[in-house]
């Protein structure tokens, strides 16, 4: 497992549970980051229901969220759903399956991208993998070379 800590934002009422170490602590954006990188990393978590009421009773707030979003070097939204929900109309709302699609596509192409990962189980493996990567990828680009001293080579 990679050395990070991971931060639940303390505004996450059901916080999953990883593998790596975690801290709960209030975010400016997002409900997942690390430890040291909280204004690089995010990933923003929805239900499906909350995703969809989000993004049609508070959109003017979640669009001032996804503008923050666009700030960091790696953020994302993760919705415990399969798209195919959308697109099939199984959710409860009186708003009509192609108006969500197109808010989707919105958001993935002007703000930060969209991820459906089926159901919790599925969206919490994705997470830490995403915040994994990141940690891995932003550690190893900030290593430096050992300079070879004169009379070493």
């Amino acid at each position: 497992m990679e050395d990070f800590t991971i931060i639940i934002d303390t505004r996450e009422q059901e916080g999953y549970s990883f593998s790596a170490p975690v801290l709960r602590q209030k975010l400016d954006a997002g409900d997942y980051s690390i430890v040291g990188f909280e204004s690089q990393v995010a990933v923003e978590r929805k239900s499906l229901p909350d995703f969809i009421h989000t993004i049609i009773r508070q959109r003017q707030r979640f669009y001032r969220e996804l503008e923050k979003l666009m700030t960091f070097s790696s953020a994302c939204i993760v919705v415990e759903a399969n798209f195919r929900d959308l697109i099939e109309g199984n959710f409860r709302s009186d708003v009509h399956a192609n108006a969500l699609i197109g808010a989707v596509a919105s958001i993935s192409a002007g703000f930060v991208p969209v991820y459906f990962c089926s159901d919790r189980q599925a969206s919490c493996r994705f997470v830490e993998e995403y915040l994994t990567h990141f940690h891995r990828k932003t550690t190893e680009c900030n290593k430096q070379p050992t300079p070879i001293k004169s009379g070493e080579e």
